[in-house]
């Protein structure tokens, strides 16, 4: 059985019924969301793109990869190419999904799928009224120093960055 609590336009809280597999039945608060799509842009010499964007639930700016909600339906790829063009202005000319990656399962369902961009080419950049950003480009070696720093915190920006990093040291 499912309570809906509240229906926003970015999630729905339920209180759900779930019937434990050992056996106890008990009540659950679920935040279902529709999902995300993140990109970690290489440039050609080899650099990172990534934005510094006010977050009010996290307190201020932080570094992130450009990301964006899945709208109804959408395929995650037509969203990271969508995200990285309207974000830092560039688009892409081969995507490859790294991984799928739940956020904090223990109480949302929301996967973010987390791609590499490379052959990027100059878009236009058009953020949404409510995207405060700024563009920042910095060497690989950076990004994983700010990440060893605790300067990037981001959870999906901290995935993408480090499976690129280990993929480029094969």
């Amino acid at each position: 059985m499912t309570k809906n609590l509240y229906t926003g336009k970015v999630v729905t809280l339920n209180i759900e019924t779930v019937a434990l597999p050992n056996g106890l039945t008990i009540e659950l608060e679920v935040v279902r969301h529709p999902g995300a799509a993140a990109v970690v842009p290489l440039t050609a010499d080899g650099s990172v793109v990534l934005i510094r964007q006010f977050r009010h639930a996290a307190g201020g700016f932080i570094y992130e990869i450009p990301a964006g909600k899945l709208h109804s339906g959408e395929d995650p790829r037509s969203c990271a190419t969508r995200e990285l063009e309207e974000e830092i202005g560039y688009k892409p000319g081969q995507l490859t999904l790294l991984s799928s990656i739940f956020t904090a399962p223990g109480f949302t369902d929301e996967v973010i799928h987390v791609y590499k961009a490379t052959g990027l080419t100059k878009g236009r950049q058009h953020l949404d009224r409510d995207e405060v950003l700024e563009v920042v480009e910095v060497t690989l070696e950076e990004a994983i120093g700010m990440i060893r720093a605790g300067t990037i915190r981001d959870a999906k920006t901290i995935v993408g960055l480090q499976l690129v990093f280990t993929e480029s040291r094969k």
